[in-house]
């Protein structure tokens, strides 16, 4: 039965989404109102988009409707515009803000680049869609072991050639896979990574984890010597000033020669000029990456035509259940913001993750 509010709260969808998936908004309490207008919002350009097409624009009737929209809402359901302007132009223009559910893991830097003060940040809680993305990008890291562990470029570069041989391939089952970052997509990674018969180490910050499937975890400060241990690296770590450029050359110096590097945290955390000289050198067999230090990646990098590495543009996290998911979080923190509770994903407003 839904808990019926003393007085009426406001929720405005602020992104691009089906009107299906949200249904359970409404469940979550009696007096919740919905302003939900898709008219005003742009279209998207995949199931899941939440920026829409490049160029939208609002005639100013539309505009007017929007602005009103924003400034009647007590929580926002997805930043405007899916931007760092638009959330610090809606906290400053409506004093009864007070929570902004993020669409994205990333939330946090969007709410760094907004550049809002620590007032703000107070009065407004910004969350992160932390979580919801954990499946997909876990199965793209055991791609990217896979997909070197089986030397795939290899298999696609006979297949073109139409070249016939028999070699013999190493197996995940047995090897050490070192994974740095264990929040809930390192975990799940080790999760997976157990299944296939994986040895798995771990670093944060705590230097602990209550993991069944992770067999040791390190602080940060013994990398560089667990790096020597790993047949296989993946990075699924924030940026923050603490991990940017973590993984520099002298980082990836100390895994062991022909090492499997994943990044599916954020591309900024590894040094990539370092980068693309060890996949040159087949100092690592091989990288797959999903994130960069510039996105989209430029046309020069030297990693769109390196064989031995697997290109994502930032996509690998997108699922057709996406919405859904984002919904369903936020449903609960709906819930839990009702109740007085902590909020899932709550965006540290020094941290900014």
């Amino acid at each position: 039965m839904a808990r019926v509010l003393s007085h009426a709260l406001t929720v405005a969808i602020a992104t691009p989404i089906e009107e299906e998936p949200m249904e359970p908004i409404h469940a979550v309490a009696d007096g919740i109102e919905v302003l939900y207008e898709p008219d005003l919002l742009p279209p998207v350009r995949y199931p899941g988009d939440h920026r829409g097409v490049e160029g939208f624009t609002r005639n100013s009737d539309a505009e007017r409707r929007w602005q009103e929209l924003l400034d009647r809402a007590e929580i926002l359901f997805g930043l405007p515009g899916d931007s760092p302007d638009g959330l610090a132009a809606v906290v400053r223009s409506n004093p009864r803000l007070r929570w902004v559910q993020g669409t994205a893991a990333g939330t946090g830097e969007q709410v760094k680049a907004a550049g809002l003060t620590l007032e703000e940040l107070e009065r407004v809680t910004v969350t992160s869609a932390s979580g919801v993305h954990v499946g997909p990008l876990a199965e793209f890291c055991l791609l990217g072991l896979l997909a070197f562990t089986k030397d795939l470029p290899r298999l696609r570069a006979d297949q073109q050639a139409h070249h016939w041989d028999h070699y013999p391939v190493a197996e995940l089952s047995g090897a050490t896979l070192l994974i740095l970052g264990l929040g809930a997509i390192g975990t799940e990674v080790a999760r997976l990574a157990k299944a296939f018969g994986m040895r798995t180490l771990a670093v944060n910050r705590s230097g602990a984890s209550g993991s069944p499937d992770v067999d040791e975890a390190h602080p940060p400060d013994r990398l560089h010597d667990l790096l020597g241990r790993a047949d296989a690296l993946v990075v699924t770590l924030p940026l923050t000033e603490e991990t940017h450029g973590m993984l520099d050359a002298q980082a990836l110096s100390h895994l062991k020669p022909g090492a499997i590097l994943v990044n599916a945290g954020r591309g900024g955390v590894i040094d990539e000029p370092a980068l693309v000289q060890a996949l040159r050198t087949q100092r690592l067999r091989g990288a797959a990456l999903e994130v960069f230090a510039t996105e989209p990646l430029p046309t020069d990098s030297p990693l769109w035509d390196l064989p031995n590495v697997l290109i994502s543009p930032h996509t690998a996290a997108l699922s057709i259940h996406e919405n859904e998911r984002i919904v369903e979080l936020f449903c609960e923190n709906l819930r839990r913001f009702l109740a007085g509770e902590e909020l899932l994903g709550r965006v540290d407003p020094k941290l900014f993750y």
